[in-house]
């Protein structure tokens, strides 16, 4: 059987960009689906580990990052574009 796979292109609204509150924020819900998540910044880089902390603060994403979340597995779709919104939403900070 096939991996699924589902990508979705964002671009981080918020005015302090992806400090660690919208960090952990992403996180957490990434972790909440068996996908694997990657984030990676449109501007190159090492992709990020969606469900790490960490990793997700090293891309130092400020306002108007454009970032490619990925996702691979079964929830893929459901995951990318759950993660999508809570980014496009701004993390819900303004």
């Amino acid at each position: 059987m096939a991996v699924k796979e589902s990508i979705k292109e964002v671009t981080i609204k918020n005015k302090l960009g992806l400090h660690a509150r919208p960090a952990s924020l992403f996180v957490q819900m990434a972790s909440r689906f068996d996908s694997e998540i990657t984030v990676s910044r449109k501007d190159g880089g090492e992709p990020a580990d969606g469900k790490s902390l960490m990793s997700m603060l090293i891309l130092t994403a400020s306002c108007g990052t454009i970032l490619t979340i990925k996702g691979e597995g079964q929830d893929s779709e459901e995951a990318v574009t759950a993660l999508a919104e809570l980014v496009d939403r701004g993390f819900d900070e303004d």
